[in-house]
């Protein structure tokens, strides 16, 4: 008898999530709502931080997508994205960043004001949440919002970042892939 080797998905599903939970285990939308209590119920800004990590982390993985907007967790990223302290805004666009390879989420960040925080954090002085910026910029930027995203000094902020090659390949990269799938065809 040959056992076949499963392969290990970055992503959930209904059968490795029920794997995972186990008989006594958490849902997972219970467990995500309880976070989200949590964070609305601490006035510790480091308990703050960690849980918001936490959920910008659940953000990554599609099977989360619409658990996080039944919980209003996209809106929690973007409030975060206006506090003065500077982790909440890096976890917050962090969030923002994972959770809008999907359109429905896309949809949220921009009815609810999103996409000027996230021009924003284009110029923050914490590396991570410039990078987190620049990718949740190439995954919003669509027809329908592009006038608000493609303005010229959103567009001169990117192609100064495109160029900062010996200042941080990681911005040049992303913002390189941005300047060629949204201004290649203009």
């Amino acid at each position: 008898m040959t056992l076949q080797k499963r392969e290990p998905s970055m992503f959930t599903n209904d059968q490795r999530q029920q794997e995972r939970t186990g008989k006594y285990g958490s849902p997972r939308f219970q467990y995500l709502q309880e976070l989200v209590s949590q964070f609305q119920n601490t006035t510790d800004e480091e308990t703050k931080e960690r849980i918001l990590a936490n959920l910008a982390n659940f953000a990554y993985d599609p099977y989360n997508y619409n658990l996080l907007r039944q919980l209003n967790v996209l809106e929690l990223f973007l409030d975060c994205m206006t506090e003065p302290n500077e982790k909440l805004v890096d976890f917050g666009v962090g969030g923002i960043c994972n959770s809008c390879a999907d359109q429905a989420n896309v949809a949220v960040v921009s009815k609810f004001g999103g996409i000027p925080l996230i021009i924003q954090c284009l110029s923050s002085p914490v590396r991570n949440t410039v990078n987190y910026a620049l990718g949740a910029l190439y995954y919003v930027c669509n027809e329908s919002n592009k006038e608000e995203i493609l303005k010229p000094e959103v567009v001169d902020a990117i192609k100064r970042y495109a160029a900062a090659e010996e200042v941080s390949a990681s911005f040049s990269n992303l913002a390189k892939a941005f300047l060629d799938k949204h201004l290649s065809e203009n």
